[in-house]
C-alpha cells in the first residue's frame, strides 16, 4: 500500500518497540551491543559508529519521504558531503557545482577536495548551455543547489539529469532549502539527495546532522562503506531528535511558506527594499521552473537594500527575528551572507552581493514578524 507523506513522515522506520509497546521508538543510547556468540551480532548490531537502531530510523524514515531506496545519516551536513565525495570520486575526477553555492560546500570543494586532487569549475546551473559549457571529459558529478543559498536561483533538475546521463556523471541534489516536502530530486531523475538535517528537516534549531539518499545500490555501498571507515556518523539522540522534527515537517512547511509569501508581499511593496529574490514571484528568473518541480516555494527569502552599511544596519535592528546564522528553523532569523554564512566566498566567483540580507522566515505570528521588519528597515 502507498501512503501519504505526513503518514510516512510518522511511521516509515518507527514501528511500536516490539518489548514494551513504546509508540516512539527508544533512543539506543549505547556504543556497544551483546554478541550471542564470536562474530555473531543479535541483528547485525555491533558497535554503534557501524550501526544503531535510532539511527537506522531516522536512516528508513528519510528515504521513505525523499522515494529513495537508501538512506544514510551523518553528524552533519558537510560530513554527509565529505563521506560523498571520497566515495563517488577519485583524483582526476573533475565536479561542476553552482556558482552561488552554499559557503560551506564552496569551501569543501576548494580547500579539502581540491588539494586532493578533484578539480571543479562553477557554472550558472540556472542556465542549461552553461552547464553544458562547464563540463569536461573528466567531469564525474553536477553538483546542483536548488533552490541556492543565498540567491535562491532555482535549477531544473529534470533539465541537468538529462545532462548528466549524456555525460556518465552522477547528479547530486543539495535539497536542503526545499526540504523533500517540497520537492523531490531523485523523481526528477538525480542519483543522490543531500541534506544539512540542521535545517528543515530537523526543523527546531537543537540538532546538527547531514543525510544523503542514494538509489543506486552499487554507490550506496560506497557511500555506507565509508561512513562506517571515516566514522562522521550522528549519535543516537541526534538521529532521535532529527526523526521528531520530521514527524512534523509537512505541517511547519505550510507555515513556513505562508509567512514567507507574506514576507515576500512586504518587502515587495517597500521603499527602502531594491531587490526581492524569492521563486513565488512571478518576476523571479526562474519561476515556472519552481512551479513545476516544487509542491511550494519555500520559507527562505532574500532580499537588497543598495548600501551594505544598510543592509548591515537591518540585520542588527529586529527584535522578533534572530540575527544567528543556520535556516530552517521554527524561529525567524536574520543574517549578511557576504559577512556570515558566505565569508568564505569573498574574493571568489562565487562572491555574494555586500548588500543582500537572507531571511529564514520562521512560524511565528505573520503581523509580528512584518512589523519587526519594518521597524528594521525605518531604523
Amino acid at each position: 500500500m502507498s501512503y501519504g507523506f505526513e503518514t510516512l513522515a510518522i511511521h516509515a522506520g518507527q514501528e511500536p518497540d516490539e518489548r514494551t509497546g513504546a509508540v516512539i521508538p527508544p533512543i539506543f543510547q549505547t556504543s556497544t551491543y551483546a554478541q550471542d556468540a564470536v562474530g555473531a551480532p543479535r541483528l547485525g548490531y555491533e558497535y554503534s559508529r557501524s550501526g544503531n537502531p535510532t539511527r537506522d530510523a531516522l536512516q528508513e524514515c528519510l528515504a521513505a519521504l525523499e522515494g529513495g531506496r537508501f538512506g544514510l545519516t551523518f553528524a552533519s551536513g558537510l560530513a554527509a558531503e565529505d563521506t560523498l565525495l571520497r566515495s563517488a570520486l577519485r583524483p582526476g575526477d573533475h565536479v561542476v557545482i553552482p556558482d552561488d553555492a552554499y559557503g560551506g560546500t564552496y569551501r569543501l570543494f576548494a580547500r579539502v577536495a581540491q588539494p586532493w586532487g578533484v578539480q571543479f569549475t562553477p557554472a550558472k546551473l540556472t542556465d542549461a548551455d552553461a552547464v553544458r559549457a562547464a563540463v569536461t571529459a573528466q567531469t564525474k558529478m553536477i553538483w546542483v543547489e536548488t533552490p541556492t543559498n543565498p540567491l535562491l536561483g532555482v535549477a531544473d533538475i529534470a533539465a541537468i539529469a538529462q545532462i548528466a546521463r549524456e555525460v556518465g556523471a552522477i547528479l547530486v541534489v543539495d535539497n536542503t532549502f526545499a526540504s523533500p516536502y517540497l520537492q523531490q530530486p531523485l523523481a526528477l531523475g538525480a542519483d543522490v539527495v543531500v541534506h544539512s538535517t540542521t535545517k528543515y528537516v530537523g526543523g527546531h534549531s537543537d540538532v546538527v546532522g547531514g543525510a544523503l539518499v542514494i538509489n543506486e545500490a552499487e554507490l550506496h555501498e560506497k557511500a555506507k562503506f565509508h561512513q562506517n571507515a571515516m566514522g562522521a556518523v550522528n549519535g543516537p539522540f541526534d538521529a532521535w531528535l532529527t526523526l521528531r522534527g520530521l514527524k512534523t515537517l509537512a505541517v511547519r512547511m505550510e507555515r513556513h511558506c505562508d509567512n514567507a509569501e507574506r514576507v515576500t508581499e512586504f518587502l515587495s511593496g517597500h521603499s527602502a527594499v531594491t531587490q526581492v529574490l524569492y521563486p513565488g514571484l512571478a518576476e523571479h528568473a526562474n519561476h515556472d521552473v519552481a512551479a513545476k518541480q516544487m509542491r511550494r516555494f519555500g520559507g527562505m527569502v532574500s532580499f537588497r537594500v543598495g548600501d551594505p552599511a544598510k543592509a548591515e544596519r537591518i540585520c542588527n535592528s529586529t527584535k522578533v527575528f534572530t540575527l544567528a546564522e543556520s535556516l530552517g528553523g521554527i524561529e525567524s532569523l536574520i543574517e549578511h551572507p557576504g559577512r556570515m554564512t558566505h565569508a568564505s566566498v569573498a574574493g571568489s566567483a562565487l562572491e555574494v552581493p555586500a548588500d543582500l540580507v537572507r531571511l529564514s522566515v520562521g512560524i511565528e505570528t505573520i503581523d509580528d514578524l512584518l512589523t519587526d521588519l519594518g521597524n528594521a528597515l525605518s531604523a
